[in-house]
Parts: C-alpha cells; sequence; structure tokens
C-alpha cells in the first residue's frame, strides 16, 4: 500500500520548485537583460533626391536594417536634402535621417521647432562642395558666376545654404547678382546638359552618382574653391565653423578631373535621431550602420569613411543614449 507523502516532504518539495524558479528566473534576467529587447515596430528614414549620396546610402542601409531587425519595418522617405530633413525628425515626421553638421548648427542656432530633441547618433562621412560648369566655360571661380545661371539646391537642401555662403563670401548676392536655379542633383546635370544652367552647386560624398554621370557623357570641370573664400567662411563662427579646406581626390571623377586634385569645402554628415526614439532601437540601428560599412561602401563609396574611431562625434549634437550603449559595449 502506497503512503501518501508527509506534511513536510511536501513543504520541501515546495520550497525547492520556489527555489529552482528564482533561479531560472536570476538566468533569464542574466542572459537578457532589462532593455535588451528586439526592436519592433516601424521607422521612417528621410533620405535626400533621387539620385543623390543619401538615397543610394538609404537604401543600402535599409536592406541591412531588415537583416538585422527583423521584426521593424522601415518606410524610406525622399527629401530635398539636410535642412527638410531636420525639420521632419524634429516633428516626429520621420524617426531617423542624415544632415550636414553645419545645417544642424544652422537649426539650433535659429531655434526651429523641435531643435531641442534632436540627438546624433554617428558621424559618416564628409559632403565635398561639387561646383560644375562646362569645359568650356569661362567661369574659373566663384566670382564669375556673376550674372549667370547657377543651380543652387532645392530650398531644404545643405546644398543651397554652403551655396549661398560661398557666393556671399566671394561678393555675389545669390538674390540679384545671379539667376539661382532651385533644383537638385537628380534634374542639374541634364540642365547644364540642354544649357539651362551655366553651373550647378553640388555638396555629397564622393563620388555622387550623377556627377560622374554626367562627367562621362559631356566635358564638364571642376571649379576649385579658393582657400579665402572658405577662411572668409570660416571667421563668421557659428555654423560656418564645421566647414574645412579639403582636396577633391584626382580619380574622384577621372573624365571631368583630369588628372588633377581640386581644391574645395568639407562638411561632415551626421546619423540623426530624437530623444523621443527608443534607445534599444537607436543602439540596435547604430551598431547596423557600423557593421554594414565595408558591405554598404562597395556600392556607396563614401559609406567607407564610417570610422568607428570618429563616430560618436556628433558635434553639435549630443549623442543619443541608445548609441552611447553602442559604443560603450564596443569600447576595448
Amino acid at each position: 500500500m502506497r503512503h501518501a507523502p508527509s506534511r513536510f516532504g511536501r513543504r520541501r518539495a515546495l520550497q525547492t520548485g520556489a527555489v529552482l524558479a528564482v533561479a531560472l528566473g536570476l538566468l533569464a534576467w542574466w542572459l537578457l537583460p532589462l532593455g535588451e529587447r528586439t526592436p519592433s515596430g516601424t521607422l521612417t528614414f528621410s533620405t535626400g533626391v533621387p539620385s543623390g549620396v543619401y538615397q543610394r546610402y538609404g537604401e543600402r542601409l535599409e536592406g541591412a536594417l531588415a537583416k538585422d531587425m527583423p521584426e521593424v519595418s522601415i518606410r524610406l522617405r525622399n527629401s530635398e536634402g539636410s535642412q527638410q530633413n531636420l525639420a521632419r525628425v524634429a516633428a516626429g515626421e520621420a524617426d531617423f535621417t542624415i544632415a550636414t553638421a553645419d545645417a544642424v548648427a544652422t537649426y539650433l542656432r535659429d531655434g526651429r521647432p523641435g531643435a531641442h530633441r534632436l540627438r546624433g547618433m554617428v558621424r559618416l562621412y564628409d559632403d565635398y562642395v561639387q561646383l560644375v560648369v562646362p569645359r568650356g566655360s569661362d567661369i574659373g571661380k566663384v566670382a564669375d558666376l556673376r550674372g549667370k545661371r547657377v543651380g543652387v539646391g532645392q530650398e531644404g537642401s545643405g546644398v543651397r545654404l554652403v551655396a549661398d555662403r560661398l557666393m556671399k563670401a566671394a561678393g555675389i548676392d545669390p538674390s540679384q547678382d545671379v539667376t539661382a536655379v532651385s533644383a537638385g542633383i537628380d534634374t542639374m546635370p541634364d540642365r547644364l546638359v540642354d544649357r539651362e544652367l551655366d553651373a550647378f552647386f553640388w555638396s555629397g560624398g564622393l563620388p555622387t552618382g550623377a556627377v560622374q554621370k554626367l562627367s562621362e557623357r559631356y566635358p564638364v570641370r571642376l571649379i576649385p574653391l579658393e582657400a579665402s573664400l572658405i577662411k572668409k567662411l570660416q571667421a563668421e563662427g557659428g555654423s560656418a565653423r564645421y566647414y574645412r579646406s579639403a582636396l577633391m581626390p584626382a580619380d574622384a571623377y577621372r573624365h571631368a578631373q583630369q588628372g588633377e586634385s581640386v581644391a574645395t569645402v568639407a562638411v561632415a554628415n551626421l546619423l540623426i535621431t530624437t530623444d523621443r526614439t527608443d534607445p534599444a532601437m537607436t543602439e540596435a540601428f547604430t551598431r547596423t550602420v557600423i557593421n554594414s560599412r565595408d558591405r554598404i561602401g562597395r556600392e556607396v563609396h563614401a559609406a567607407q569613411l564610417v570610422d568607428l574611431r570618429t563616430a560618436i562625434y556628433t558635434d553639435p549634437l549630443a549623442v543619443h543614449d541608445g548609441a552611447k550603449r553602442y559604443y560603450r559595449s564596443v569600447k576595448p
């Protein structure tokens, strides 16, 4: 005949079960710490004009993010450029974007809506200002643009910001001394070929596909941006302090440069979000950007310049807490 378990035995069994439950709970907590959850939901990434580097980079990054964050639905949204990108993210119309450091500093200085919410994630690659003219043009410097039809980028772009500043530094009033044409890199090359433009400004990573394709089908050259102009810009202080002198390598646009490097202005691009974004999402996003550098860089050359050692320097923006968490996790 089987004996019923004693009260003491039952109590012991219950105590043992409780201890095991606590132990398993602690193990689960250790393996899956709070906050370390798989990101999910929908995010919008504001990019740029269709044939610009922002858009091409965004398209490649979208694939990497889909692989690393399968529970996240990603939507790319074209834009006019940096200034519009910042306004969208600050207003909550997009979750992530790219913008130049000078555009960010201007947005902050002007106290634009939602400026205090902006946060940096990654310093990406530098944009190079490119002033493109037909090879036979009589334009040799920025001051020669007076009286010309000049493509200056779209209203909400970083190109417009730097183009206006460069012309002013050269003594040109962009609103009176040139016929300023508001257009993006998706249409300016064709307008130059069709002689609707005498020159156009572009600011982007090297090489920008639209400029490269133009140089391969039509004889163009790049106008050097004199060191004196850059010094004038830097002397303004404020957001202009983010400009630096640079050289476009001789092989950036082989057909246009004909073996010669070109003096220009460079400014850093930043990956940006706001303090509203979940830290787990931002940490995962930052990780993908860094880890996918080489893969994306094979198709978008500017991406090769993303460097973990400098990525955290997102001045003038504070680094988002989620991005900080990623940088701490990879710190030697």
